[in-house]
């Protein structure tokens, strides 16, 4: 799994509301400083789904969208083992990192 593939899922999985496209473009701006494309974040969003990590649903049309669903996204059960083995080996990977005094 790649660095933008992870930031995604786990900005889709930290989502207090519904995630979707831009708000997850929007998280990953906040998160990162970094300024990312809608193609760029349904390119990725459309991989963790093929792989089974997310699921999608249409919502209900909406007024601000001119009668036009979103395509919202949760985290499934193994998208979840996902994330939690990777902050496993990212925790016991800090763990043996020597710590500096400065």
């Amino acid at each position: 799994m790649g660095a933008l593939e992870e930031m995604v899922i786990l900005i889709a999985a930290a989502a207090k509301e519904e995630a979707y496209a831009v708000s997850i473009a929007r998280e990953y701006t906040l998160r990162t400083n970094q300024e990312i494309s809608i193609p760029a974040i349904h390119t990725v969003l459309k991989r963790l789904e093929t792989k089974g990590f997310l699921r999608s649903y249409e919502s209900a049309p909406t007024a601000e969208r001119g009668g036009r669903k979103k395509r919202l996204y949760q985290i499934t059960t193994s998208g979840y083992s996902l994330v939690a083995e990777l902050r496993h080996q990212r925790e016991e990977l800090w763990s043996v990192i020597p710590k500096m005094s400065i």
